[in-house]
């Protein structure tokens, strides 16, 4: 399928569909728009960590020769870039895809102006890939106001469209009776799972108070210290995320008020809301926003977590029922692809 302008649709971004920037940006969106592209992945994995690119090398070389080819090639392309190209680059390989494309869009959901690597990947300054991406682009798309109102610094027609969920495919919760042992849920990444630990002590103490049961979804499996002993784990997949949430009783989403965290997107507050559950958040960046949308509780401090974590267990399941009801409503109306299609595809002239 062409785009408005009658050119093919190109994608590139250095995770693949199980990546969750690239799935939620860039898959997501074609896939509920039904458009099909050509998509340039890297190593096609979820995350480019130092193991996943040494397993690669021999791809890596090809990966970075493919973009590289594509950058001269794209000129009668449509082009949509998400984050970066490449994670060895400064911004000069996403320039000349930006810039060789005949319409380029370029979509970011984080902070990534505010990276700070170790190692060896000081090399490659995640900024300098940002601002250069923000400049060459034709359109920027940014996944919230924080990190738009960055972008406009360097330019002032930042589109704001937030990270979707698309409601049908989250099983809502129908019975919010808690069993003896109420579960809480977290679904995310292994890279953001060190949030959880920050609220290692408050989740504890409702454990010693009212035992729970901790649900990671995720494709991590690195220990969580001493949440481990209240901690079930359940690999992430394509087919069972949307049915999996709405086996719990609540939804977390804990964020240490940084400059990075401030970026985010509150995906996962969407994806609990989209099955009906009631939730605790940080009140940092985004999920600010969110919270007050769904009537989510806001935990700042270990007492506040704790507080709002118990007085939810405590409360009657007809209000947690209205709760998580009303945070369905409220994604479908303000967090949906069907609520945000028109403007992404005006904006994208896909």
């Amino acid at each position: 399928m062409a785009t408005k302008d009658g050119n093919p649709l190109v994608t590139v971004a250095t995770y693949g569909v199980t990546g969750g920037s690239a799935r939620v940006r860039i898959h997501d969106w074609l896939h509920f728009l039904d458009i099909e592209a050509v998509h340039h992945d890297y190593l096609g994995g979820g995350e480019n960590g130092l193991r996943s690119i040494i397993r690669g090398l021999p791809r890596l070389v090809h990966a970075e020769l493919n973009l590289r080819r594509l950058a001269r090639e794209v000129k009668t392309s449509t082009l949509l870039l998400s984050r970066e190209a490449s994670p060895f680059s400064n911004g000069g390989l996403e320039s000349s895809l930006l810039t060789g494309a005949s319409r380029s869009i370029y979509d970011f959901d984080d902070a990534i102006f505010d990276t700070h690597a170790r190692g060896p990947r000081k090399l490659w300054n995640k900024a300098k890939v940002w601002s250069a991406a923000i400049t060459a682009a034709d359109v920027v798309i940014a996944g919230n106001e924080y990190l738009a109102e960055h972008a406009a610094k360097l330019r002032a027609d930042v589109v704001i469209i937030p990270s979707c969920v698309n409601p049908p495919d989250y099983v809502p919760k129908s019975d919010y009776a808690l069993a003896e042992v109420p579960t809480l849920v977290w679904m995310g990444s292994p890279a953001t799972e060190p949030y959880l630990q920050q609220i290692t002590e408050p989740l504890l103490a409702v454990h010693s108070e009212r035992s729970i049961r901790l649900l990671v979804v995720s494709a991590g499996s690195r220990s969580l210290g001493e949440l481990d002993k209240i901690v079930e784990r359940v690999a992430w997949s394509p087919q069972s995320f949307g049915s999996v949430l709405a086996q719990a009783d609540i939804g977390i989403m804990p964020l240490d008020d940084s400059l990075y965290a401030r970026g985010k997107c509150a995906y996962k507050l969407l994806q609990y809301g989209a099955s009906g559950l009631p939730t605790v958040g940080s009140p940092v960046g985004a999920n600010r926003g969110v919270l007050e949308a769904m009537g989510g509780r806001y935990a700042t401090t270990k007492q506040d977590w704790e507080q709002a974590l118990l007085d939810l267990i405590a409360s009657e399941d007809a209000d947690r029922s209205a709760l998580g009801k009303h945070a369905r409503d409220v994604i479908s109306e303000k967090y949906s692809f069907d609520h945000w299609a028109g403007v992404w595809r005006s904006s994208t002239g896909i």
